[in-house]
């Protein structure tokens, strides 16, 4: 068997495995600050009932939900202006298919087993 078989049989194998290990890490990892970043926003509102309940504050939850609202509209316009992560720049998508099929099929099968599992 010629060696540039084995070596590009060895480099797949490689990049399929080490794709699939950081998408299980990157998955875990995001599954468990979601998993904090929920809690202390439930906390929060929790505790921001509790002191309307004991007539400590007075909350206009009217105000409060259109001002979350704009909140995530403005950050979701600003990540449309990241450079690529838009539809005309095609960098990041030219990137990606350097690394193949391999790396980011391994990769996504990972993130979605470590955030199922995390």
């Amino acid at each position: 068997m010629p060696s540039g078989v084995t070596y590009f049989s060895a480099s797949v194998a490689v990049t399929i495995s080490g794709g699939f290990f950081a998408g299980l890490l990157i998955g875990y990892a995001l599954k468990k600050v979601v998993k904090v970043v929920a809690l202390v926003v439930g906390l929060f509102l929790a505790g921001l009932a509790y002191l309307q309940y004991q007539q400590i504050l007075n909350i206009n939850w009217n105000k409060l939900q259109v001002v979350s609202q704009n909140a995530v509209s403005t950050l979701a316009d600003a990540t449309t202006q990241i450079p690529g992560l838009n539809g005309s720049d095609h960098t990041i998508a030219f990137a990606l298919t350097n690394f193949g099929i391999p790396l980011t099929g391994s990769m996504s099968m990972g993130l979605a087993i470590g955030f199922l599992r995390g």
